[in-house]
């Protein structure tokens, strides 16, 4: 038998009970974060700002970024404040709420992603029909959707657990996350949310495979294109994609599928490397390896840098 307690608050892993390792945590963190907000904030603004970028495409990618920008919000935060503080508590509402807008957004963004897959698949494989396939309301139906869906599975996957009891509040990780959370639990087997972890993996991987055929038939129609500048301008706008899908699935599906008897310190490197690199990757990736992206960021600084001079407003 295992003593059941009544937890009104967690405790999260912290980096080092050492102040001068806490002090570096807290910088180290909160630079990552404002890079990652500045990354994403410039491409959302470069998006809105020039029409050369009101395509679907970058409508999806406009959601990506802001997705990211919610995405590490949600994490990080807390956790380089409670290193600033020398403190590693989280309430109970508090760990709920971050459970729930963390799976949320990353379940919205797997759906994002795969989105933006089918529409580079359209694209360079039925381009005459593109227009009236991923029209305006198509990418308003399909970003509701993407929305709407991660909300509900976030909603189940958050209940389940935390209808669990627990006979622990030390949890051994950055941010609130379920395989920490149900080591915690007292119950077992955790049957309901076994299954729900097993559909969201499954969901990953039918995403995987589905962004895998698309880029398949995706990549054989670019190689039949007789232009060299053509294949070039083609694969320019798929593999900053690419990139970002094998960037964020490979460290998700790695760290759900993770032993948890493996040590702490691996465990949140994995943890730092799917929940904190891709927003501050994504931007770069798409800033350097998309050339509408560069040429539109190039045209958007002209423009207010312009706007600047006839004011006589110095930077």
């Amino acid at each position: 038998m295992v003593n059941q307690t009544t937890v009104s608050e967690f405790f999260l892993m912290g980096v080092s009970k050492n102040r001068k390792l806490q002090i570096l945590h807290f910088m180290v963190f909160l630079a990552i974060y404002l890079a990652a907000l500045m990354g994403n904030l410039l491409i959302i603004t470069t998006i809105s700002l020039d029409y050369h970028l009101h395509t679907p495409m970058y409508f999806f990618l406009k959601n990506l970024s802001f997705l990211d920008i919610c995405f590490i919000s949600v994490t990080i935060p807390k956790s380089f404040i409670n290193s600033l503080m020398n403190s590693r508590a989280i309430s109970f509402q508090g760990c709920v709420s971050q459970l729930f807008f963390f799976l949320s957004f990353i379940e919205t963004e797997l759906v994002f992603l795969t989105i933006m897959a089918y529409d580079r698949y359209i694209a360079i494989c039925n381009p005459l029909h593109y227009t009236v396939i991923v029209n305006k309301t198509a990418c308003c139906k399909l970003a509701c959707g993407a929305w709407l869906g991660g909300g509900v599975y976030s909603a189940l996957n958050t209940a389940t657990t935390f209808s669990l009891p627990f006979c622990g509040s030390l949890i051994n990780q950055f941010f609130c996350d379920i395989p920490p959370l149900l080591k915690l639990s007292c119950s077992h087997p955790h049957i309901g949310e076994t299954v729900l972890i097993g559909f969201g993996i499954c969901e990953a991987l039918c995403c995987f495979a589905f962004i895998t055929v698309s880029y398949i038939h995706i990549f054989s129609a670019v190689l039949k294109i007789p232009s060299v500048e053509g294949r070039l301008k083609a694969f320019s706008t798929c593999l900053p994609h690419l990139t970002v899908v094998m960037l964020f699935l490979g460290t998700s599906i790695f760290s759900y599928m993770m032993p948890t008897s493996d040590s702490a310190f691996k465990q949140y490197l994995v943890a730092v490397f799917y929940s904190v690199m891709p927003p501050l990757i994504n931007p770069i990736i798409y800033s350097l390896r998309n050339q509408e992206i560069k040429m539109s960021l190039g045209r958007v600084l002209r423009k207010i840098l312009l706007q600047r001079k006839a004011m006589g407003t110095p930077f």
